[in-house]
């Protein structure tokens, strides 16, 4: 393993496809843009634009090949393709579980063992085609910014992620599941007919100065995330340290268990099973029972 591997690795466990042919493997990878211009208003193709120029240096010798590009207004994508039994698509393959997409990846427990540079290099491949970092990220007050990390479908992944940042030090502030007792957690939607709301992504939720030591590839993502992270700490007016107030992990915190409703979507097949027909108040208990805790 080495850093330009795990980053790769990254990008492809967070949006990620895998097409095996009779001969060859092509990986294609997509990185989505939400909106067309950044907060500050500069135009987030050319961004991506740019930043593909790092990523082709840092990558295509480890491939050994070219990588193609292609850009609408709602994503980039980036591919290559090599022989089925290369080592490098054998690799790949071991350690998303010889997956066809993100959605089914079940990242190996050899992640874990990386170096600590190789990890926080692979959450930056996961974060620079599935994080976000904007001002509607914002907590409580206008100046508490997040980075956003959306995982569509993948509980393993999800909580595995946490798991690695956990790894390289970095407190996980929310786990926002797609589950119906935190996505629809009054019925509201499926009174009305939209059993499936709750469908969504799982939002990992981070401090902006908390994720600095990992950062972005993508260049519009980390110039936010410095100017975010500064704003935060030139506004913070907390009663303790900034540092005390955001490194905390949800064990660290007092627990505040809200009373949901009963919601007849826990049994769905979609939820794991190890947790499939259970309700919960808090993200913090599923979080726990799916792996991601003080102990794990």
């Amino acid at each position: 393993m080495n850093n330009e591997m795990a980053y790769l690795l990254g990008m492809v466990c967070g949006n990620g496809e895998i097409q095996r042919g009779k001969v060859d493997t092509t990986i294609a990878i997509s990185i989505p843009h939400k909106v067309i211009k950044t907060d500050d208003f500069h135009d987030i193709k050319l961004y991506v634009k740019a930043s593909l120029e790092n990523i082709r240096k840092n990558i295509e010798p480890l491939i050994s090949t070219g990588i193609e590009t292609s850009q609408s207004d709602t994503v980039t994508r980036l591919s290559f393709t090599k022989p089925k039994d290369d080592y490098l698509i054998r690799e790949l393959g071991r350690y998303i579980g010889n997956a066809t997409s993100y959605e089914n990846v079940i990242l190996h427990e050899d992640v874990f063992s990386f170096t600590k540079d190789e990890r926080i290099m692979l959450l930056r491949g996961i974060a620079d085609v599935t994080g976000y970092v904007r001002r509607s990220n914002q907590y409580l007050k206008s100046y508490e910014h997040r980075v956003y990390i959306e995982i569509m479908y993948n509980w393993d992944l999800a909580i595995k992620i946490c798991n690695l940042l956990k790894s390289v030090d970095i407190p996980v502030q929310v786990l926002n599941f797609a589950h119906p007792n935190f996505r629809d957690s009054h019925l509201e939607r499926y009174n009305k007919g939209s059993k499936d709301f709750w469908k969504k992504e799982h939002q990992i939720k981070i401090w902006v100065n908390e994720f600095m030591p990992i950062g972005f590839g993508i260049l519009h993502k980390q110039q936010a995330l410095v100017n975010f992270t500064n704003e935060f700490i030139s506004q913070y007016d907390g009663k303790k340290p900034l540092a005390q107030y955001t490194h905390r992990y949800y064990w660290q915190s007092r627990e505040i268990e809200k009373t949901r409703p009963t919601h007849p979507e826990v049994d769905s097949s979609f939820i794991p099973q190890e947790i499939r027909g259970k309700q919960f108040s808090s993200w913090k208990q599923m979080a726990k029972e799916l792996g991601y805790g003080e102990n794990s």
